[in-house]
C-alpha cells in the first residue's frame, strides 16, 4: 500500500474511532432526543455524516475512475500528506455550517442504520482507494465549495476532519442531554 494512502486511511479510522466513542458516551435512550428544536439529534448527525461519506467516496470513485480512463501515472510523491491540508476551519465549532439542502438528514434513520451504512461506506471507499493504489493520486483534485481545489488524499484527510467536527457535536448534544432536567410528573 502506497504510504500516503496508508497515511490518510489511519487518520480516518482514528477520527472514526472517535465518533463511534462520542456516539457511544451518549446514553442509547438519548441519541435520537434533539438537545433543543433547532439541533440535530446524535441520529441525525450521523445521518449527515452518512450522507456527505456517500457524496464524498462518489465523488472520489468518478475523478479517480476519470483520471485513470486519462492515462493516470504513477505516484512519484511519497511525503506525509496530513500536513498539506489545514482543518481548522473544519473542526472550529465556533462558526456556524449550515448543511446543504442535499446533506441534511432524513427523517427515521437510527443510530444503528447510520453505524452500518458508515461501516459499508468505510469498506466503500477503502476499496476505491485500494484500486488505485500506486497511482498518482496527488495529481487528481477537485474542488470543495469552502476549501477549493483537493486532492484526492486531501479529500480523504478533509472526510476525516468532517467526522471530527461532528463528533464534537455530539460531545455538545451529550452534554445539553445530560443537564436537561427530566420532567417531574404532576402529583
Amino acid at each position: 500500500m502506497h504510504p500516503r494512502i496508508r497515511e490518510v486511511l489511519a487518520d480516518l479510522d482514528t477520527r472514526r474511532a472517535a465518533l463511534e466513542r462520542a456516539v457511544h458516551a451518549v446514553p442509547a435512550e438519548l441519541r435520537e432526543r434533539r438537545p433543543a428544536p433547532d439541533r440535530w439529534s446524535v441520529a441525525e448527525v450521523l445521518g449527515h455524516v452518512v450522507l456527505v461519506n456517500g457524496q464524498i467516496t462518489g465523488l472520489l470513485t468518478s475523478v479517480i475512475d476519470s483520471a485513470r480512463a486519462a492515462g493516470l501515472g504513477a505516484e512519484q510523491e511519497t511525503s506525509p500528506v496530513v500536513s498539506t491540508l489545514d482543518i481548522s476551519r473544519i473542526l472550529d465549532r465556533s462558526r456556524p455550517v449550515v448543511a446543504s439542502a442535499a446533506s441534511q438528514p432524513r427523517a427515521g434513520m437510527s443510530v444503528s442504520e447510520a453505524e452500518a451504512a458508515l461501516t459499508q461506506q468505510g469498506k466503500a471507499l477503502r476499496a476505491v482507494l485500494l484500486s488505485a493504489d500506486g497511482l498518482a493520486l496527488t495529481e487528481v483534485s477537485a474542488t470543495n465549495p469552502v476549501l477549493g481545489p483537493l486532492n484526492v488524499y486531501q479529500w480523504v484527510l478533509f472526510l476525516g476532519a468532517h467526522e471530527a467536527r461532528h463528533t464534537a457535536q455530539i460531545d455538545e448534544i451529550g452534554t445539553a442531554l445530560s443537564i436537561v432536567p427530566t420532567p417531574i410528573p404532576p402529583a
